[in-house]
């Protein structure tokens, strides 16, 4: 049950990054479950800022879940506009992998912010975005696994924090620094002791998709950048989206063609991003190889929209 929703909620880029403080024994670099990384990605939430319905939710499930997983900071260089464009709209990322054959995953646009979707062997789950702004995206996922694993359909619940931060390198190039925070809660106790054990193995996996998912938005992003046409032609591969989703991704990608031109030379320096995806004024000076606290962090590589099963 926990292996198919990760490897759904990875779909996103996700979570707590520069703007998120690591505590002096956490490595950015490796995934967490410890207490100081729980206790972290909780107090990051903004429970102030949810409906009364999602805000009782969201604690609910952060009060019951057994299992907590911090996945690995991870920084690719993408456009602000682009990335939180594909954050927004998983299905154009899930259709992009049904034409390329790389994934069995299936999501449908109920409306803005809500999805249903199934991973091909067994799950079916509810998505809802509660909270989404430039650094912060809270999402609600409820799903239930029926297959030959278990004699009853497996219920789960789980609350995906994902925060992002944006450097400005000298070239003008800007690099997205993210992390994924998850918790689940299973309907079963010894259901959850199972995937406790088991947490080590599935872990990785989630790791690894989180890491390629968001090679991959660097990968659409620099062939935004250098075949517009190529990209203009798988849009129109992508059958699958609304209409009206289809073209603002045509529009966000014509867009990166135009901005990936010669930028002016400047210092390093964190970009404060607005909700549509543009960059706005500096707010400090940094580097895309620190978070704040001066921890080094790793750039993602290519991605190619393969995972681990």
């Amino acid at each position: 049950m926990i292996r198919p929703l990760i490897v759904f909620v990875a779909l996103w880029l996700f979570a707590s990054s520069l703007c998120v403080r690591v505590t002096a024994a956490e490595d950015p670099t490796k995934a967490s479950t410890s207490a100081a990384a729980r206790a972290d990605a909780t107090k990051g939430i903004p429970l102030d800022q949810l409906d009364e319905k999602s805000r009782a939710t969201v604690s609910d499930i952060l009060k019951k879940a057994g299992i907590f997983r911090r996945m690995p900071v991870s920084v690719v260089d993408c456009d602000p506009n682009l990335y939180l464009f594909l954050v927004r709209n998983p299905e154009v990322v899930v259709n992009i992998w049904q034409v390329m054959k790389v994934t069995t995953v299936s999501a449908e646009r109920v409306k803005p912010g809500v999805y249903k979707a199934t991973d091909g062997a067994g799950t079916a789950c509810n998505i809802q975005f509660v909270h989404s702004s430039p650094d912060t995206h809270v999402i609600l996922a409820d799903g239930a696994y029926s297959g030959p694993l278990f004699l009853r359909p497996v219920k789960c619940r789980c609350v995906i924090v994902l925060k992002s931060a944006y450097v400005k390198e000298t070239d003008g190039r800007i690099h997205v620094t993210s992390r994924m925070d998850t918790f689940i809660d299973l309907d079963s106790a010894g259901l959850e002791l199972f995937a406790k054990t088991v947490q080590p193995l599935v872990g990785k996996a989630a790791d690894h998709n989180f890491t390629e998912t968001a090679a991959f938005f660097g990968t659409l992003c620099r062939a935004a950048e250098r075949n517009p046409a190529g990209v203009e032609r798988l849009s129109a591969k992508l059958t699958k989206l609304d209409p009206k989703v289809r073209d603002e991704f045509l529009k966000r990608t014509a867009a990166v063609a135009e901005v990936a031109k010669p930028a002016a030379q400047g210092q390093g320096e964190t970009v404060v991003v607005s909700d549509a995806g543009h960059a706005k004024k500096p707010a400090a000076t940094a580097t895309r190889d620190q978070t704040p606290t001066g921890r080094p962090i790793q750039q993602a590589s290519g991605g190619t929209g393969h995972f681990r099963r």
